[in-house]
C-alpha cells in the first residue's frame, strides 16, 4: 500500500475550448478537467514535463493523487483518461475525477510474481506464462494497492495460479465473479516437442501396423 498520497500540482486554465487548450500546450502545459464529487467541473493545466515523468513511471491511472490548485481546497483525484497525440503518443489532455476516501472505484492493478528465482517449477525448466499482467479490482479510493502479489515459492510445472489463490489487500475484491486464471507454469518447450514427436511416432507405428495386418489378410 502507498504510505502517502502524492501531490499533483495544477493551475486553473483561463477559458475553455480548443483555443485555450492550444494556448496551454504552447506554454508547456497539458490541459485537463476535474469533475465529479458534487462540484462544478474545473478546467486545469498540468506541467507537461512533470506529467510525462509520472506517466513513464507507470501506474498513473491507478494512483490516487492529492490535487493542489491555487485558490482551491486540496482534493483527492484519480485519472480517468489520458488523451495522446496520434503520432507522437504524448499526452494532450487528462481527465481527473474527484473522490472521497470511502468511494469505491474499479481499477486495473498490476500483478507482481514473487520468488521466481526459487520457484521449483521454473528451476526444473518450466516457463511462467502470464495470462493477466493486471487485474481489475474494486477498491477504496483511500486504500489503493500499488500491486497484488502472486506467490511462486511452491509452484510446480503444470500448476495454474488463479485469483482464488491470491491474498488480496483488505477491502479489495475482483470485479469478475468467476475464478479466473492469472498465470501458469508450463512445461519446457523441449519437453512439449518430445511429447509431440512421440505422439507422431506412435501414430506412424499404428498406421504401419495396420498396413501390415491388411497385407497379411490379403
Amino acid at each position: 500500500m502507498a504510505d502517502k498520497i502524492p501531490d499533483l500540482h495544477a493551475t486553473v486554465r483561463a477559458g475553455t475550448g480548443k483555443g485555450a487548450a492550444r494556448a496551454a500546450r504552447r506554454a508547456g502545459d497539458v490541459p485537463g478537467i476535474v469533475y465529479g464529487g458534487g462540484a462544478d467541473p474545473l478546467p486545469i493545466n498540468v506541467n507537461f514535463d512533470k506529467l510525462l515523468t509520472r506517466l513513464r513511471k507507470g501506474g498513473f491511472m491507478s494512483t490516487l493523487y492529492n490535487l493542489k490548485v491555487e485558490g482551491h481546497d486540496d482534493v483527492r483525484v484519480i485519472c480517468r483518461g489520458v488523451q495522446r497525440h496520434v503520432v507522437k503518443d504524448l499526452p494532450t489532455h487528462i481527465d481527473l475525477m474527484r473522490l472521497k476516501r470511502t468511494t469505491r472505484v474499479k481499477l486495473m492493478i498490476p500483478v507482481n510474481f514473487l520468488n521466481q528465482d526459487t520457484c521449483p517449477g521454473i528451476k526444473k525448466g518450466g516457463v511462467l506464462t502470464v495470462v493477466r499482467p493486471e487485474v481489475e479490482l474494486e477498491v477504496l479510493a483511500g486504500d489503493i494497492p500499488e500491486a497484488i502479489d502472486v506467490e511462486l515459492a511452491e509452484a510446480q510445472i503444470g500448476d495454474t495460479l488463479s485469483i482464488s489463490s491470491v491474498t488480496l489487500p483488505e477491502g479489495a475484491k475482483p470485479t469478475v465473479d468467476r475464478d479466473f486464471v492469472i498465470a501458469n507454469i508450463q512445461p519446457p518447450k523441449n519437453a512439449i516437442a518430445d511429447d509431440e514427436d512421440a505422439a507422431e511416432e506412435g501414430g506412424e507405428e499404428a498406421a504401419e501396423g495396420g498396413a501390415e495386418e491388411e497385407a497379411a489378410e490379403e
